[in-house]
């Protein structure tokens, strides 16, 4: 038997009406339907700034992206060339600080790596790793020698162009050259003939792969372990700056060089 209340002057109240699970639905429904700017807004703003937050974490600690600029590394890596560079790989370096992750593998020869030019530390460079704490180095004719053999460098370029340098443009080897009689006052050295010089503690030298047409350690030293911020994995986008059409970056695209790791 169902019960109902009376009021004050004894007329019947109705029985409260039972929601069933649709209509419970359907209001909920209908209540997220209704535009809600600031709700939509904090939303957004929510996924924007975790976004970013994500990228600077990967940009960061994990892989950063690369351009090439000049034609110093060609033809393993060329102008035009994007590449994504790993951080983790040798230790990323916490911002703000001077320390390191722990590396997951040290620097090897004959890696292909990026660091900050010791001379400008703003600028990035991208350079191949060819000598180690500890080598003895010198160059003869073009031909690299490292710890008295000549290294077979099968990916070097050479423009044969002559040397349009002077001696004073390597002044520095003469603090690092293996110590003999009258080797330093004597020494001449150019861009195909220098050394022998021993590349000192924590400290790596570096040469361009188009050795004709490199800005490197020849020229203004070595490069240190704390400077070096990772080790390029691929080529993940690649075009023919040289064009003089504007969409270049869409018409002249190196299809074949996409994907391409880096060696």
């Amino acid at each position: 038997m169902e019960v109902t209340d009376t009021g004050s002057a004894g007329t019947p109240t109705p029985p409260a009406r039972r929601v069933t699970p649709e209509q419970r639905t359907e209001a909920l429904r209908a209540v997220n339907r209704k535009w809600r700017p600031l709700a939509f807004l904090w939303e957004w703003t929510k996924i924007f700034w975790i976004s970013v937050a994500l990228f600077l974490v990967i940009r960061t600690f994990f892989v950063e992206a690369f351009k090439i600029p000049t034609g110093s590394m060609e033809n393993t890596l060329q102008v035009g060339d994007f590449l994504l560079v790993n951080k983790l790989a040798y230790g990323a370096e916490v911002p703000f600080t001077h320390d390191r992750l722990p590396a997951l593998e040290r620097p090897k020869f004959g890696d292909v790596i990026v660091f900050d030019w010791p001379v400008d530390p703003t600028k990035n460079f991208v350079k191949r790793l060819v000598g180690l704490p500890g080598d003895t180095l010198q160059m003869r004719d073009g031909i690299l020698i490292r710890d008295g053999r000549a290294v077979r460098e099968n990916y070097v370029l050479r423009e044969d162009t002559p040397p349009d340098n002077s001696p004073d443009d390597f002044a520095w080897q003469r603090d690092y050259l293996v110590r003999s009689a009258g080797a330093a006052v004597n020494y001449r050295p150019s861009r195909n003939n220098w050394g022998p010089l021993v590349v000192p503690p924590k400290h790596y030298f570096v040469l361009g792969d188009n050795r004709d047409d490199s800005l490197d350690s020849r020229y203004w030293g070595f490069v240190p372990d704390s400077l070096v911020t990772g080790r390029p994995i691929l080529i993940y986008y690649s075009y023919a700056p040289d064009s003089n059409q504007a969409l270049a970056w869409m018409t002249h695209v190196r299809w074949r060089r996409l994907g391409e790791f880096v060696r």
